[in-house]
């Protein structure tokens, strides 16, 4: 049979791109020894820096544009309190505002709208955490009377997670060395390690404030310690 051009391309054509339909198995090598699982954790401790205060305003008015109204004005007196304070204007926002109608109710009558409540709440963030307490005073003298916080909380906890990541894998791996011994073996190599998860010092719910009925009473925050913790899963090879 005389040859045609199909066929001297097939031939050109190395073997692996002609069987193209054949699927390619890497096999997998499976560890020889013993594997051991290992899960710990890292913890360190550190100061928080930066606190979060959130204050606000409530009125309440017959009609629904004087509950705005008194709301505003007590509001901008609250404003010009954390400016007085020194409290940055990057670090105060609005975190609510709400209009809501008060009803009355009767028996077998239908709920009757006696007047209007407005809220108005901002966040305040500021890293001297020494000064909040006499925020919160300010803010109580210039009008606000919805105060929650503060929030503590760690604002860069980068470092401190990765002091803690050496520490988790440090205690994973003389957890693998005890088990080791105890079994009459030997580490011989992490296999793998994963981040099973992190705790970056979350912040503590925060705390209703009710001012103190002395005038000359003043307010203190004490911002204590905050655990950050890391956990990891490592995969230890034994012999």
């Amino acid at each position: 049979m005389r040859p045609t051009p199909t066929m001297f391309a097939l031939a050109l054509l190395p073997a692996a791109a002609v069987a193209q339909t054949e699927p390619s198995v890497v096999p997998m090598v499976q560890a020889s020894g013993t594997v051991l699982d290992i899960s710990a954790q890292g913890r360190v401790s550190r100061v928080p820096d930066v606190a979060t205060i959130r204050a606000g305003v409530v009125t309440q008015a017959p009609t629904a544009a004087a509950a705005l109204a008194d709301q505003a004005a007590r509001m901008s007196r609250v404003l010009a309190a954390l400016r007085r304070a020194g409290v940055q204007p990057r670090d105060i926002a609005t975190a609510n505002v709400g209009l809501s109608p008060q009803y009355r109710y009767v028996e077998n009558q239908p709920p009757a709208i006696t007047g209007y409540q407005a809220t108005n709440t901002v966040a305040i963030r500021f890293r001297e955490i020494a000064k909040a307490g006499g925020i919160l005073d300010a803010l109580v003298a210039a009008g606000a009377n919805q105060i929650d916080g503060p929030e503590l909380a760690i604002d860069q906890p980068d470092a401190a997670l990765d002091e803690a990541r050496l520490e988790a894998v440090k205690t994973a791996r003389a957890r693998a060395e005890l088990y080791a011994r105890a079994a009459g073996l030997r580490v011989r190599r992490i296999v793998s390690i994963v981040e099973a998860g992190v705790d970056a010092g979350s912040p503590r719910p925060p705390i209703a404030y009710a001012r103190m009925a002395s005038a000359d009473a003043k307010t203190e925050v004490v911002a204590g310690e905050r655990d950050l913790g890391v956990t990891v899963q490592v995969r230890f090879l034994l012999d």
